[in-house]
């Protein structure tokens, strides 16, 4: 196969570009790095096209592998064809591959091999022959030896008829029509069961449930799956039996009378007891593996806008995490995230210390200026939200709130991570204090947690582990390194994400800030035990320095084009001191009027570049996630009962699935928005339209207060209506 040729089908890239990006791959280069630095020569692919460029490249390099290394086994076994060969290199998945290499591979002791054991295969491929005027069972009468285990005619008919099923079986061509016809027409069917267990009521809707194996949703797929694991549900895959058995035997069966006969019975044995279980094994994993490459492809699409969420910066915040018998844990953090206070409050029940708790907030809020409260949205948060609304009315300045998701809090607060952090804190005050950090760098502190852990996306706890953790760190890499990282402040946990670092490296920066004292030039964590040129080429323009020596050391430009960023201010007019000073605002206007291409030659870059530069030393410093739309921030709680048919709110996306969007509109308990009612025109998937951290305009469709469900709109004349 032509690697470079395949993957220029597949992807809209040039393939002069396509071996650039391979070649940058192959040096070793970082993801972030070649998106960010190589645009020239990628034609400025995105951070996404390159992970999934590069997760296929990695998926057809095997596939050669896997082809070599069966050629190499049957050429061993003198068994190799020019019709093999040329199957193998027809192949375009590692599922073609093992089909073709099924009939000679080394199999476990079969009923077949034992068959071939007794010396009954000869007697197969006469019958196979299908020669209408032989006697078969004159012929089966030769193979009769009691020391060989083979005491009747009828012993040695079942024999070879057992090598035939066997032979159909591994047929590569056979499995290919099958797999694709029960793609095609097959039914997945379920039955609950257990149904005097309580949480057989989840799976409900699979009682008697069936559905095409063409038209399942992947979010049916894992449910399916977790049911039948959990015990509470029998899965099936159903086919018409007498099409799948005449194509299983259309090469095989001719008009041969009697043994025709045995060979169609051979057929149908070798796909009731062999053919159908490994397919249907085969399918369920095809569609296991589809469900779950799109579930954690969801959870993508919902981490990254969770983590790019706009930072509430230099406020001072009160983290609040709520609880019942145990009192509310409260933290006072100031604008770095620095804890100024903590303390424990009883507004909610049994307790009800209701005046009580309002007195210490209201100091605590007058004696560090509080500006902003974080509430985590775990158990009790609907009464402490009250709580605080209430509180906020009381107070002389403004204050405002916002509950935030407490998702994996609790993993990160027991962890040794936590505990290095926050050594004379409980568990419970530790966080605390990552709620009120969550409100002021979303990033920052839920690069600390599992991401697994987060709470958005579905199923995945079910997903392989493996698979989800490698795209789950593609994403924290590919947000750490867009927004960047103080090279100054940041932890382990920051760092480690930086391209070209990684867990051992990090320590061994923030070690050597500890020892040494800050940084003053990117160059400086050269002396960084085990942080070599290779190293520092791939991070170097994702770490950030404020009031360094070099004002480009923050920004994004590169250490490698500094001199050309020089030339570029000189050509123009300008000093290292109006960078400083903000007084270059006008510089991309003036680089368009000069031209774009002749500035970049002159300089000694190319143009996709030089439009980089321009934009990072006219705004140094800049953090990318200040230009999207700010958090909302509440100063007043709805209760569920105050929701009715067709009125208006303003929400915000929490997380979107496959069948909707769920979102907060301030009631404690998010509303569905179902995928029908996000817009008139037809989506695929919500992702399409939303994503997390969106505000949106909903309208109230249906509230069903007994089950705590709020059924919402995005369509207002259908809001209207009801």
């Amino acid at each position: 196969m032509d690697i470079l040729k395949k993957l220029t089908e597949e992807f809209p890239i040039r393939e002069d570009r396509a071996q650039n990006i391979i070649q940058l791959i192959d040096e070793g280069n970082t993801i972030p790095f070649i998106a960010r630095y190589r645009k020239e020569m990628t034609g400025s692919c995105d951070d996404q096209v390159l992970r999934e460029f590069n997760d296929r490249l990695t998926y057809l390099r095997n596939l050669e592998q896997r082809k070599a290394e069966v050629a190499k086994s049957i050429t061993e076994q003198e068994k190799m064809t020019e019709e093999i060969q040329k199957a193998l290199d027809a192949a375009v998945t590692l599922t073609e591959v093992e089909d073709i290499y099924r009939p000679y591979k080394q199999k476990k002791k079969t009923r077949a091999s034992v068959a071939i054991e007794r010396g009954l295969q000869p007697l197969a491929d006469f019958i196979l022959a299908q020669d209408p005027n032989a006697d078969v069972k004159a012929e089966a009468e030769k193979y009769i030896d009691e020391d060989k285990g083979v005491p009747t005619t009828d012993a040695a008919l079942a024999g070879a008829k057992d090598i035939i099923a066997e032979i159909v079986s591994d047929d590569a061509n056979v499995r290919k029509k099958l797999r694709n016809l029960f793609m095609r027409n097959g039914e997945i069917a379920t039955k609950l069961v257990n149904t005097d267990k309580e949480d057989s009521k989840t799976y409900e809707m699979y009682a008697d449930y069936s559905e095409p194996v063409a038209e399942i949703k992947s979010h049916r797929v894992l449910a399916v799956n977790r049911g039948e694991k959990e015990g509470f549900l029998k899965v099936k895959l159903l086919l018409n039996d007498e099409i799948a058995k005449r194509i299983a035997g259309a090469s095989y069966l001719k008009n041969g009378g009697y043994s025709t006969e045995l060979v169609k019975e051979a057929v149908d044995d070798g796909y009731d007891r062999l053919i159908f279980p490994s397919i249907e094994r085969e399918i369920r994993a095809m569609l296991t593996e589809s469900a779950s490459e799109q579930a954690i492809k969801m959870f993508e699409i919902n981490l990254k806008p969770l983590l790019m969420q706009p930072p509430v910066k230099d406020k001072v915040t009160l983290g609040l995490d709520p609880a019942y018998r145990t009192g509310c844990k409260i933290a006072v953090v100031d604008g770095t995230g620095k804890v100024l206070d903590k303390t424990v409050v009883y507004p909610t029940p049994p307790q009800n210390k209701v005046e009580e708790a309002k007195k210490k907030l209201k100091e605590l809020i007058n004696k560090y200026d509080v500006d902003v409260i974080s509430i985590g949205n775990g158990t009790a948060s609907k009464e402490s939200e009250i709580f605080v609304a209430d509180l906020l009315k009381e107070l002389e300045k403004e204050v405002n709130y916002m509950v935030v998701s407490e998702a994996g809090a609790s993993v990160y607060s027991a962890s040794p991570l936590a505990a290095e952090e926050f050594p004379d804190f409980d568990v419970s005050e530790r966080s605390a204090v990552s709620i009120a950090r969550r409100l002021q760098d979303p990033l920052a502190e839920l690069i600390k947690i599992d991401p697994k852990s987060i709470g958005v996306g579905q199923y995945q706890h079910d997903m392989d582990k493996k698979r989800l953790d490698s795209v789950l760190a593609g994403v924290l890499e590919d947000c750490v390194n867009s927004v960047g990282v103080d090279l100054n402040t940041a932890s382990v946990s920051l760092l480690k994400y930086v391209a070209g670092l990684n867990a051992g490296i990090a320590k061994n920066i923030v070690s050597y800030r500890e020892e040494h004292g800050r940084f003053y030039s990117r160059k400086e964590i050269l002396k960084v035990p085990k942080l070599g040129e290779k190293a520092f080429t791939q991070c170097a323009g994702f770490l950030r320095i404020t009031d360094g020596e070099n004002i480009l050391d923050n920004t994004a430009v590169h250490p490698e084009s500094y001199k050309a960023a020089e030339k570029l201010l000189q050509l123009f007019g300008y000093s290292e001191e109006d960078v400083k000073a903000r007084n270059i605002s006008d510089l991309p206007e003036k680089v368009k009027k000069y031209g774009e291409e002749k500035a970049a030659k002159e300089v000694g870059l190319d143009v996709p570049t030089l439009k980089d530069i321009v934009a990072e030393i006219v705004k140094p410093g800049r953090d990318i996630r200040d230009a999207l739309p700010k958090p909302q921030l509440r100063k007043d709680i709805m209760d569920i009962n105050d929701l009715m048919a067709g009125m208006e709110l303003t929400g915000t996306v929490r997380n979107v699935v496959d069948f909707g969007v769920f979102v907060d509109i301030g009631v404690h308990q998010d509303g569905l928005v179902h995928i029908s009612e996000i817009t008139d025109k037809y989506i695929r998937h919500p992702s399409e339209v939303l994503k997390v951290g969106q505000t949106v305009t909903v309208w109230v469709k249906d509230v069903d207060v007994k089950k705590n469900r709020i059924g919402l709109t995005m369509k207002q004349k259908k809001a209207a209506n009801k």
